[in-house]
């Protein structure tokens, strides 16, 4: 029978010749991810399960990205045992201080995940690798403990919503305002246990740094996974990256799906999520003015290069608005050293930026950029639930590296059209 690619994807993983939205399945893991906060969580129901040993040392990945280099005692201690498991465990790829980057801006730099992959990782955001045209989905820390010990997952056959895009975005607008469009419209449970299948004659005008933010934030609207089809910018990418052989898949033409939506890309503008919610989307021209205190541009949705490449063209010459604070947060080693080959790190500094070494930190209210009471943040992040990145009674405001560093400069949210 025609299946989905996400259906295809599921298939081959569990030997089966079709799988069908609701089927329970047991799958084979490509490569487990798990990051500083999680791994603790994992380790405990790893070890009364009798694990020893995990299923296989070159597909565990940990990336310890959220806390470190380490705030505070507690952090330090988190990353003491995760350290010390992945000795034990003769993980291959840990990824500390020095190589650390953001796991899933990381994880397709290094080549470690690649097309046709299934991949499962103890943090929601990574569906980001569905941008590879693999099934990626978060797992909660058990049901990584146990796929650490096994090397398979079980699940539960997501529904698919074809979502096609047509037309190519105008200038200063990106994959992160395609995302909130569509989580504008949908809302934050529209697409809930259900595949993202992305398509249509739009996706040959993104650049994979823009799928990479589609697919990031597909969980934002309570999707199982967000996934592109393979085509010649994903087989360019892999080309240049990928560390294993792969098997790509695709979708059959007479495919079933729950439901379809389509996404003029011409037609958009520079949009925001405003407080409390992801799907709260307005267009900047509708809340250009409001007063900021605060400007985040980096994150696992928007820190690659073409990210900061954006934000550094509206920089370049200029400084940002005084009593504006601008944190720059790269998503990997490799991003900060060709920012620095670009001039961009210069750009940054010169409109009075501050640069930080790669880090989840402030995107859920860790450290390198806590909102104080009354304060009001422009991020590139994903989520700005009440909270988020701070005091109860702080805010932020999601918006493209674009709009962010238009607001910086304008000191309050602005329309990079305009600036």
């Amino acid at each position: 029978m025609a299946m989905t690619l996400t259906e295809k994807v599921l298939a081959a993983h569990c030997d089966r010749d079709e799988v069908r939205p609701g089927d329970l399945i047991q799958a084979r893991v490509d490569m487990a991810l798990v990051n500083d906060i999680t791994l603790p969580l994992a380790m405990g129901p790893f070890r009364e399960a009798g694990g020893v040993r995990v299923f296989d040392p070159d597909r565990v990945v940990v990336v310890l990205d959220h806390f470190n280099p380490a705030k505070d005692i507690d952090s330090a201690t988190r990353l003491m045992e995760a350290r010390a498991f992945a000795r034990e465990m003769g993980l291959t790829n840990l990824f500390d201080v020095g190589d650390m980057g953001i796991e899933h801006v990381l994880l397709p730099e290094q080549g470690l995940v690649v097309p046709g992959d299934l991949v499962i990782g103890a943090d929601s955001h990574t569906c980001t690798y569905g941008a590879l045209s693999a099934f990626a989905t978060g797992v909660g820390s058990t049901d990584f403990a146990a796929a650490m010990l096994t090397g398979t997952c079980w699940f539960k056959a997501p529904e698919t919503m074809r979502i096609v895009l047509k037309g190519s975005c105008p200038e200063w607008v990106s994959g992160k305002d395609v995302i909130l469009h569509i989580i504008g419209k949908i809302g934050v449970d529209g697409a809930n246990y259900m595949a993202m299948e992305f398509c249509g004659d739009g996706i040959e005008q993104l650049t994979m740094a823009d799928r990479f933010t589609i697919a990031n934030m597909a969980i934002e609207a309570g999707a199982k996974n967000g996934i592109f089809p393979f085509d010649e910018t994903v087989e360019a990418y892999a080309a240049q990256r990928a560390r294993r052989t792969y098997e790509h898949y695709e979708a059959d033409p007479d495919a079933v799906y729950a439901s379809t939506m389509t996404v003029d890309l011409s037609g958009l503008e520079p949009l925001v999520a405003m407080p409390f919610l992801p799907s709260n989307v307005r267009g900047i021209s509708e809340v250009k003015g409001l007063p900021i205190d605060q400007v985040v541009i980096g994150s696992c949705t928007n820190g690659r290069i073409e990210d900061l490449r954006q934000a550094a063209r509206l920089l370049e010459g200029r400084r940002v608005a005084r009593g504006i604070r601008v944190i720059v947060i790269p998503g990997t080693p490799g991003v900060v050293l060709q920012a620095m080959s670009e001039g961009l790190m210069e750009i940054f500094l010169r409109a009075g930026a501050a640069v930080s070494t790669p880090t989840c930190g402030p995107c859920l209210g860790g450290y390198m950029g806590i909102l104080a009471k009354g304060e009001r943040a422009v991020s590139t992040t994903n989520r700005n639930f009440v909270g988020r990145m701070g005091h109860t009674e702080s805010e932020v405001v999601l918006a493209s590296p674009a709009v962010a560093a238009a607001s910086a400069l304008a000191g309050c949210l602005a329309d990079p059209r305009e600036v």
